[in-house]
């Protein structure tokens, strides 16, 4: 593998115009505090191939405010390796000035002062422009366009249409082809239904019927473009049926599967591919993994844990572009294929300002449509912060104090429980709390908040059990999401030991007693895989909270202490 400084002193010759993600047009413009369409989405005419790449939306159609994580912890061969670098550590990586428009778009330093500056990011209107602009300025035979997957859940019109609001919104945007993750949570029959009117590839190169034991989807498609053969390969998330609920897709197993990728690289070889592409959800730890193992892949795509690069990170001869999520950028690779293969690349980690750039007219006519029968309910107040509300981090997000605040409240419960999805938006502190908002953290076909008895050596197992999820140094044993958040309890962590030695001091807050591994308590939670969970849904529970307790100061969340 490349260091940082190789791969940098590679590049520069390659792409002196606009080589790293924040090089060129942008960095100027950061520097002067002043930005541009023109800045922004501008580009060389270079190569005969242009990808674009967009992953993570979780149905966000309108621009918002997105914190990345102040916290993400790598082990393993991924400590202190991008994307495991965070807040100012990662400004003095990638040269980025504080308080630009780059520092606030991939950070979480300053992000409330920033947020007030330079405002919301996204907006598939926004999207749909950067796309048509490249689709004029290469021509549509020059351009692939490829959505990662998360993209049908994560809103309350999401939730309310299973995914045709969006649907109805990407089939506009015309990608070649996507694949999925929670697109899944809708169920097998929605699933089926909603792929078979798509007018572009569904690719799952890893998901197999249950009963045959075989493809249950097509698994990569050749595309011809700029006079090239490019295979594109698609890879779901493998642990779909762990991380939600199996009972939803019963007739579909998972699974990393690099040696069906291993055979699908061969195939395409064989066919003629110029260039093999894997649209992955597999997560950036995995599919850095995975480059490692798999010969023969030129770019991986890759999603799932939301992180957002400006730079490639090169694994070999393997190119992982990281484009971060909810719609916040879009990555651009300019590629020069002849005699079939890749010589050179421009790229650019687009950063998708809200304020900056045009919306498209027809993409803002069909949001709106799609928006139009829920907009009483997305705009009705429910409370009000004076804390900033967000969710991505390790251990802690602010918006999941609230919701555990509500649980344990609401459920009269000793502790809670809050799952640590990597999607949910953000609220800066002085704002109304929408149903949009609760929605947008907390949108998903199994809301049901449960109120059972768990004895303490049961927490502490599934502490335990989550934190293997996040920290096993086998990346091929990383399942997704951040830690789970808890309420009512404080613990302290280790993420460097082995699964049964990390969680420690377990303790109610309330009492400041230790929490006994024999005795029962009354938790609080919601999310639950397990079929027949009942309970009232987690929006409701959070505005019945909100209702008694309108407006929300939260005090710094101290309640996990990092250990090793």
């Amino acid at each position: 593998m490349f260091s940082r400084r190789e791969f940098l002193t590679a590049t520069v010759a390659l792409a002196a115009l606009t080589g790293s993600g924040l090089s060129g047009r942008w960095s100027r413009a950061a520097a002067q505090q002043l930005m541009s369409e023109d800045d922004l989405l501008g580009a060389p005419d270079f190569g005969n191939l242009t990808i674009l790449h967009i992953t993570d939306i979780h149905a966000q159609l309108k621009p918002v405010f997105f914190r990345e994580p102040a916290v993400n912890i790598g082990v393993g061969e991924a400590v202190g390796q991008p994307p495991h670098v965070s807040g100012a550590d990662f400004l003095k990586l990638y040269n980025i000035e504080p308080g630009t428009p780059d520092a606030y778009a991939l950070t979480s330093e300053d992000f409330a002062a920033l947020a007030g500056q330079y405002g919301k990011m996204g907006g598939l209107d926004r999207t749909a422009t950067i796309v048509k602009r490249a689709r004029a300025e290469r021509g549509d035979d020059n351009v692939l366009l490829l959505d990662g997957g998360d993209t049908w859940q994560g809103s309350y019109t999401a939730n309310k249409t299973s995914g045709a609001d969006m649907i109805t919104a990407m089939n506009a945007l015309k990608p070649d082809a996507m694949t999925g993750h929670w697109e899944f949570t809708y169920g097998t029959d929605r699933v089926k239904d909603a792929i078979e009117g798509l007018p572009f590839a569904f690719l799952g190169s890893n998901i197999f019927d249950n009963e045959w034991d075989e493809p249950a989807f097509e698994a990569w498609k050749m595309f011809e473009r700029g006079g090239s053969k490019i295979a594109v390969i698609g890879q779901a998330f493998p642990y779909t049926p762990i991380a939600n609920p199996s009972w939803l897709i019963p007739g579909w197993s998972f699974g990393i599967r690099d040696e069906e990728i291993v055979k699908h690289v061969a195939a395409a070889k064989a066919a003629g591919a110029d260039l093999v592409v894997l649209l992955s959800h597999n997560g950036f730890d995995v599919d850095r993994k995975l480059a490692s193992r798999v010969e023969g892949i030129d770019i991986i795509l890759t999603g799932h844990t939301h992180d957002a690069l400006p730079e490639p990170f090169m694994v070999g001869k393997t190119m992982l572009i990281a484009s971060g999520s909810n719609g916040k950028f879009l990555s651009r690779l300019d590629l020069d294929i002849s005699d079939g293969r890749l010589k050179d690349f421009r790229y650019r980690l687009i950063p998708v300002f809200s304020d900056v750039i045009t919306p498209d007219l027809e993409m803002a006519s069909i949001i709106d449509s799609v928006r139009e029968p829920y907009e009483d309910e997305l705009k009705r107040v429910v409370g009000r912060t004076e804390s900033l509300l967000y969710r991505r981090g390790n251990f802690n997000g602010t918006w999941d104090d609230l919701i555990c605040e509500a649980l344990l409240a609401e459920r009269d419960a000793e502790i809670a429980l809050s799952p640590g999805f990597r999607w949910g938006t953000s609220l800066p502190a002085g704002s109304d709390i929408t149903m949009e908002d609760v929605h947008n953290v907390c949108a998903m076909t199994y809301p049901a908040v449960y109120r059972n008895k768990m004895t303490g050596e049961t927490l502490k197992a599934i502490l335990e059990d989550v934190a293997d999820n996040l920290f096993n140094s086998d990346p091929y044993y990383q399942q997704g999401g951040d830690m789970v958040r808890v309420g009512g309890m404080g613990f302290g962590i280790d993420p460097t030991k082995e699964i049964g030695s990390r969680i420690s001091d377990m303790t109610i807050l309330k009492t400041e007693t230790s929490i006994e591994a024999s005795r029962e308590y009354v938790v609080a939670g919601w999310a639950s895989v397990n079929e027949g969970t009942e309970g009232p849904a987690i929006w409701d529970v959070v505005e019945g909270y909100l209702a008694k307790n309108p407006t929300v100061s939260l005090e710094q969340n101290r309640s996990v202490q990092l250990k090793g």
